[in-house]
């Protein structure tokens, strides 16, 4: 048996393209996938675990978003790259499990064993799926919940020995070995089981994100890496608690799941430097416009327009989170920034990072935030952004990731071939 490696941090960027997409989709001569294809390069060469992808379902009011479909997205990556990771947002609310089963299983074939899927539950995009408007959160989350258990049963239809090799390189199949699963829930009825051949990793890594308390729940039960807002390490701190001790009622192992933190950064050649980067974002904020986004952290339903930037938001305006249909981990958030104080002013600074963590100092100073987190037991994967600008590359790779590695926390080298040994994550148990 060999001796488990010690824990480090794991890291993921974004795919890349975002907001370049629509300048490359009316370019005759490239491809919307071009700066993606770059970016990858770029983070393979740093040793990135992951490239993430995240999605929309719906055009919206920010219509430049430049959402792409993510899976044929990081399927056409899988061509250009040879180990990094490749993590699809997908919803469950709007896919059927059989499909999301296949799909994630080719895109594991297609990739050698190195897919993920990040299972959303959506908070927008109902009107583009048929009538009857967004199930309710606990709706979404029993569907979700429900979703997981079909497509790992498929995954894991094909027994161990259902596919064997001859010597002369053929396969052989032992039809007895592949079951059917044979599921009546309330969402879905699959009798199976999968039709694609057995996956390298056998089930691709589950991410999941959501921080309300269903989703939390939903996280603790089933998923491997939890993506979700933890602005302060006190928010973070209670979440890691919560989420491991459900998921240890669960009877999952110690550790799991993995806490994944999205990390705004602003980097500066000097303290001074960042926070001078600091002040001119903040001052070419359309506090106007910033209007809209906090009522949109507040859930969407909140009138702010008649509100002065310097006041503070009263309790009659604060919606009540049971209430909320749509992302109510984040309406937590924003609500807590306002009982705590925050102006208007205030809170649409702090929604520019939409409840995501932000810090910013030198490569040295946020590499100091980084270890605090990763110490404190409640960072396992975190986001390193803005590849594809030189700037932001050297600072992140060269600055950042570099120190990170001097003091051993974020591991020199690929650990395998599969996007599972990278993060450190053992197969799940054979169904038998």
């Amino acid at each position: 048996m060999s001796a488990k490696l010690p824990r480090t941090l794991k890291t993921v960027t974004g795919a890349g393209g975002v907001s370049e997409t629509y300048d490359l989709a009316v370019d005759p001569e490239r491809s919307t996938l071009d700066t993606a294809v770059r970016v990858a390069a770029l983070a393979e060469a740093a040793r990135i675990d992951a490239l993430f992808t995240a999605d929309l379902l719906s055009f919206g009011a920010q219509g430049a978003i430049g959402s792409q479909e993510p899976l044929v997205f990081v399927s056409a990556l899988s061509a250009v790259t040879s180990r990094i990771g490749l993590i699809a947002t997908v919803s469950s609310t709007f896919h059927h499990p059989y499909n999301l089963a296949r799909l994630f299983g080719t895109l594991d074939h297609v990739s050698n064993g190195r897919a993920a899927w990040n299972l959303v539950t959506s908070s927008l995009g109902e009107e583009n799926f048929g009538p009857g408007g967004l199930p309710s959160p606990d709706e979404r989350y029993a569907r979700a919940a429900e979703t997981m258990e079909v497509v790992n049963a498929l995954w894991d239809s094909w027994q161990p020995g259902a596919l064997t090799r001859r010597p002369d390189g053929t396969a052989v199949l032992d039809p007895a070995k592949v079951r059917p699963i044979d599921h009546t829930g309330r969402y879905f009825s699959v009798a199976g089981p999968l039709n694609i051949p057995p996956l390298p990793q056998r089930r691709p890594v589950q991410f999941q994100a959501g921080q309300s308390d269903a989703g939390r729940t939903l996280g603790a039960r089933y998923a491997e890496v939890v993506f979700t807002s933890l602005p302060t390490l006190d928010t973070a701190l209670d979440f890691t608690r919560k989420i491991r001790g459900q998921a240890e009622e669960f009877g999952r192992p110690g550790g799991l799941p993995l806490i994944f933190s999205s990390f705004h950064a602003t980097y500066g050649a000097t303290e001074e430097e960042a926070r001078r980067l600091v002040r001119e974002r903040r001052a070419a904020i359309d506090f106007e416009r910033g209007r809209a986004q906090v009522a949109d952290m507040l859930g969407g339903d909140v009138d702010l327009s008649e509100l002065p930037l310097d006041a503070k938001l009263p309790e009659s305006l604060l919606p009540d989170v049971t209430t909320v249909n749509r992302r109510r981990g984040r309406v937590d958030i924003f609500a807590r920034y306002a009982r705590q104080g925050y102006t208007l002013r205030e809170l649409i600074v702090a929604a520019q990072d939409t409840g995501h963590w932000a810090a910013a100092g030198t490569p040295e100073q946020l590499a100091d935030a980084v270890e605090e987190r990763f110490r404190a037991g409640v960072l396992d994967v975190i986001t390193l952004g803005g590849l594809a600008d030189p700037r932001e590359h050297d600072f992140a790779v060269n600055g950042l990731l570099h120190e990170l590695r001097k003091r051993r926390i974020v591991a020199e080298d690929y650990a395998g071939t599969t996007l599972r040994e990278n993060l450190g994550l053992e197969l799940p148990p054979d169904a038998g």
